[in-house]
């Protein structure tokens, strides 16, 4: 065997290693599942409603109830899907302004995760949001035509996935990559190679609804010319720029209070600004 020919195939055995790991690992790197917590955040809550979704009850959901509001009227909820390297725990107490200003809140779990069942894929993440929005749209006290996704990071490929199944009221993407295959190949990694694609800005085009963006700066996971494409690509889209990076921005409340007032989801109180 010539030396040309060892190093051709000493480069078709390299590409291929390298194919196949890249195939094999990646789920490991998109979800990188954090330890599950000894006890449940919820745990003794009256405000929060455990449920477990799908026909096999393996997903783990949290229905956390407005706050501070007398009227009795089916509420507006928002459905929020988290980061990769984050549970659901993470986030029971971050909403008390939104849920004071009349919003429910549905954090979902995702397969394999925490103490939900299953292993995560873009497929089994699809089905929890749309088990999440039927739980939803069972319940008496919410409002079936205001429920609005919200999705942080790859959770923005979670709520792209709901708004292709489900008609929500709107869309808000925190930090979101318009697809894991441009984050891909930012990486050397073959498009087609990507197992779990979550075609988000895909997701925004196809969606009549409005979209609310929310980016940081200098974010340099998810660059802020995702979020630009983002806010670009949907047909009523609104792009609000933090200074921040990717895991250290405030939370945005009063910018998604205002975008869900503006849009009729969120009342106002007479004489109140949104």
């Amino acid at each position: 065997m010539n030396s040309l020919l060892k190093i051709l195939l000493f480069g078709v055995v390299g590409l291929l290693g390298y194919l196949g790991l890249a195939f094999a690992l990646q789920r490991s790197v998109l979800f990188p599942r954090p330890p599950r917590p000894d006890r449940a955040a919820a745990e003794g809550r009256t405000d929060v409603d455990v449920s477990w979704l799908g026909p096999g009850r393996l997903v783990e959901a949290w229905y956390l109830t407005p706050i501070g509001v007398s009227d009795a009227r089916p509420a507006p909820v928002i459905v929020f899907t988290h980061g990769n390297g984050e549970l659901i725990d993470y986030w029971l107490d971050e909403f008390e302004m939104l849920r004071a200003s009349g919003l429910g809140v549905l954090l979902v779990e995702y397969p394999g995760y925490g103490r939900s069942g299953g292993s995560p894929s873009e497929a089994s993440i699809a089905q929890a949001m749309t088990d999440a929005y039927d739980y939803l749209v069972s319940r008496s006290d919410v409002d079936a035509k205001r429920i609005v996704a919200y999705g942080r990071s790859v959770g923005g490929g979670a709520a792209g996935a709901l708004v292709r199944r489900r008609p929500v009221a709107a869309l808000i993407l925190e930090s979101a990559f318009t697809s894991v295959r441009r984050m891909a190949r930012r990486h050397g990694l073959f498009g087609p190679l990507v197992r779990d694609p979550f075609d988000t800005i895909g997701a925004v085009a196809g969606f009549e609804g409005p979209v609310l963006v929310i980016h940081g700066r200098d974010d340099r996971l998810i660059p802020p010319a995702h979020g630009r494409a983002l806010a670009e690509g949907a047909r009523d889209g609104e792009l609000v720029l933090l200074d921040c990076g990717h895991n250290d921005c405030p939370r945005p409340w009063q910018e998604v209070r205002m975008f869900l007032a503006g849009q009729g989801i969120l009342e106002t109180p007479a004489g109140a600004s949104p």
